[in-house]
């Protein structure tokens, strides 16, 4: 009798695998795509999450660095700071006290003039110019435009301060044609070079005395004078964010 009952079960066994292999072999792989589906979005979570991770530490690492090179220069300015300071008392003179304020790009003046762009300066004196500062390069001067604060970037013809090119200091007066940035009216005599440092002179009162400008990259002898083309530190992109000198 027992011997009667496993062959139905086998028969049986046999005619629901021919019937219906098909339909539940479909259900199985249909339940395994599911899963695998599953572990490939689960995979790629964890390793976006573990990359995302990764990036921040390296992101927190590298400010760090940047934010003790900075300190280290604070500490440095202030240090020289205090003692010219010390020198100038023992000459009479006031105290040396620079001081820059952060400013914001808010749009070209001109959509086909990219080199004046008004900007959101708390405290503006219409009555000064200032110097502006990129990335602690000399980028232009800031002048009032019916009372309001606009840049006048390098490439700008009414960008115009006072500079010192090359190591031995030869003036000169910075100013813009919109396609180059020239430095004109050096002294006939004197010999300025390819690759030639410009530097503020502070001889004007907009800018202290050695921020970087450019290098030079052409020089144009003229009849009474000379005129150098520099190639500036700054692009011609303009950052939301720059500083003036007060």
């Amino acid at each position: 009798m027992n011997k009667l009952k496993i062959l139905i079960l086998c028969v049986a066994f046999v005619f629901v695998s021919f019937r219906y292999g098909t339909e539940a072999r479909n259900v199985i792989a249909g339940v395994q795509n599911q899963i695998l589906a599953m572990y490939v979005e689960i995979k790629r979570t964890i390793t976006e999450k573990i990359t995302e991770h990764i990036s921040q530490q390296e992101e927190i690492k590298r400010l760090r660095v940047e934010n003790q090179t900075l300190q280290k220069s604070a500490v440095l300015s202030i240090a020289f700071a205090s003692k010219l300071n010390d020198l100038l008392k023992e000459h009479n003179t006031t105290g040396y006290h620079p001081s820059v304020a952060l400013v914001e790009s808010i749009g070209y003046a001109n959509l086909n003039d990219y080199g004046k762009v008004w900007l959101r300066f708390d405290d503006f004196n219409q009555s000064r110019i200032y110097g502006l500062l990129q990335k602690g390069y000399a980028a232009g001067i800031v002048v009032a435009n019916d009372g309001h604060p606009q840049a006048l970037l390098l490439s700008d013809p009414k960008s115009i301060f006072a500079v010192y090119v090359g190591e031995s200091k030869m003036q000169g007066i910075i100013q813009g044609n919109r396609k180059e940035v020239l430095v004109r009216y050096i002294s006939q005599w004197l010999q300025p070079q390819v690759g030639d440092e410009v530097v503020t002179s502070g001889l004007d009162g907009i800018f202290f005395e050695g921020i970087k400008v450019g290098v030079v990259s052409k020089v144009i002898e003229e009849e009474s004078s000379k005129t150098v083309v520099i190639t500036p530190y700054v692009t011609p992109h303009v950052p939301s964010y720059m500083h003036v000198i007060k």
